[in-house]
This record gives C-alpha cells, structure tokens and sequence, in this order.
C-alpha cells in the first residue's frame, strides 16, 4: 500500500481547492517565489512526508527531504524544504501539514509502544486494527509502519477473523465444523478467532480449529492464568493476542503476561504531531 499515490493526493487537493485558491489569486500571487520548510516542534517519529513532498511537487513546487519518514527526530529539526510558484506552495500547504501532522502522530503514538516493550526486553509485535478513520487506511498504514508497527488486518479481503458476532449467526451445532471448513479452504491464512472469556478460549483450541485466538478485553492477569492453562492442557501452539483496551500504560504487562502478538488500535487516536511550516519570499 504505497503512500503516495497521485490518484489519491489529487483527491486531496481538489477536496481543498474545488474551484481554485480565491485568496492567492485575488493577491496576484500567482508566479511569485516562494520557499517553504516544515520543522518538528518536538520530538516525533515523521511520517507522511514522503505524501507531503508528492502534493508540493504536484503543484509545481521542487522539494528536497531531510529526514524520511521513520527516522525519529529531536525538536527544531528541518523535516523538509521546496521552493516553486506561490500558487503551488499555497494549494499544497495546508494539506501537506495536516497531513504529515496526522501520519506523524501515528507514528510517534506506535513507536512509544513498540520502545516500552524493546526497554523491557520484549519482541513482542504490535499490529494495528483496520479501525482507521474510513478513508485513511492508506495513510495509517504507512504510519503504523513508519513506528515500527505491523498492520493487524488491512482489509476483510486478505485476512480470517471469526468474530462473536459470525458465530451467533451459524447454528450452534456446526460452529466447529464450519470453522474447520473455513480453515481447509484458506489453507495459507491464519485462522483467528476473538473469544470474550477463558471458557470460549479453551474450547476453541480444544477443538484444534484456530491459529490465534484473539482476547477482547483480556486483562493481563487474566490473559495469564489463560496461558497457563493452555500450557498445562499441551495447547501452546495457539497464540494468544490481546485486543481491545491495548495502550502504551499496559503493553508490557501484556508481553509479561504471555502475549505472542499485541492487537490496538490506540495509536489512530493520539494527538497529531506539531509541524511548523515556514513560508516565506
């Protein structure tokens, strides 16, 4: 899922400026220079400005990076910078900042886990939900990665993920059978299910059926006493992902508690990161 995609980035643009920039045309502002720098005001893991340079160069501006997206910086420091026609840099501004605001803070948001579990000695992965805000799906991606996250599911298309809610849909008597069935036909994909409870959990694998089971609302202890029990039964080839509820506050009791993978979708809701754009002659 590429970041930079024009298709898109042209979307953004026309959604900003349908029938063009009234302000800086009224000025005659058109062909006039202008340069234009993007700097952290705090420390933040970028992400977006590979997306941020496209929409400038897009509008005829030249840009030139100094940092990529990924690469953790210290406050003050110069993201990137481009020069071009006043026209250019105005129509992408905006879009261009918000939007590395948002990918930035993502980004940030994902590294403080995926750091808090690496301090404690842990490897555990964080996969992020598809529980984006729609339409963003293509921005959150590129910034969980950009934190050193995985994506948990990118879509319904590429993934099985038996929730509750299936199961209360398929007569109780052929639940197994059909989960066994789903398993055969998509021999190449994990089979997760979510469970809401120990019982549910140890029936499932039991059964053999699934891959991952997927703790809704787990808590550490709870995810505990739940591996224990898997272990003293012989089942610890099912991995055990706790989701729902996943923050930087308990990540690691998470990881201490025998979790193979971490499941949140915390970081979509963390405060954009502060970029401040210069614009000048």
């Amino acid at each position: 899922m590429h970041a930079t995609d024009d298709t898109d980035l042209l979307a953004l643009l026309r959604e900003d400026a349908p029938h063009g920039d009234l302000t800086t045309a009224g000025l005659g502002l058109h062909d006039t220079p202008a340069h234009v720098t993007f700097h952290a005001r705090a420390a933040m893991v970028p992400a977006g400005l590979e997306a941020a340079a496209r929409l400038f160069t897009l509008c005829g501006a030249t840009v030139t990076f100094q940092h990529r997206s990924g690469q953790p910086v210290e406050s003050g420091a110069l993201l990137l910078r481009g020069h071009g026609p006043a026209a250019g840099v105005l129509l992408a501004w905006k879009t261009a900042q918000t939007l590395t605001e948002a990918c930035s803070g993502i980004a940030t948001a994902t590294a403080a886990i995926v750091q808090a579990l690496r301090a404690e000695g842990f490897h555990t992965p964080l996969a992020c939900t598809r529980k984006n805000f729609p339409g963003t799906r293509r921005w959150t991606a590129h910034a969980v990665v950009a934190g050193g996250g995985v994506m948990h599911r990118l879509g319904l298309s590429e993934s099985l993920l038996v929730f509750p809610e299936h199961r209360a849909l398929l007569p109780e008597g052929e639940r197994l059978a059909r989960l066994a069935a789903l398993r055969a036909a998509q021999p190449e994909k994990r089979l997760v299910a979510e469970v809401g409870s120990a019982d549910e959990a140890l029936a499932l694998a039991h059964a053999g059926v699934v891959d991952v089971l997927q703790l809704e609302r787990f808590s550490p202890a709870a995810l505990a006493a739940l591996n224990a029990q898997l272990q003293t039964a012989g089942l610890s080839d099912v991995r055990l992902a706790p989701a729902g509820g996943v923050t930087l506050a308990n990540a690691v009791a998470y990881a201490r508690a025998g979790a193979d993978f971490l499941v949140s979708s915390a970081p979509y809701f963390a405060p954009p990161a502060d970029v401040q754009v210069r614009i000048h002659a």
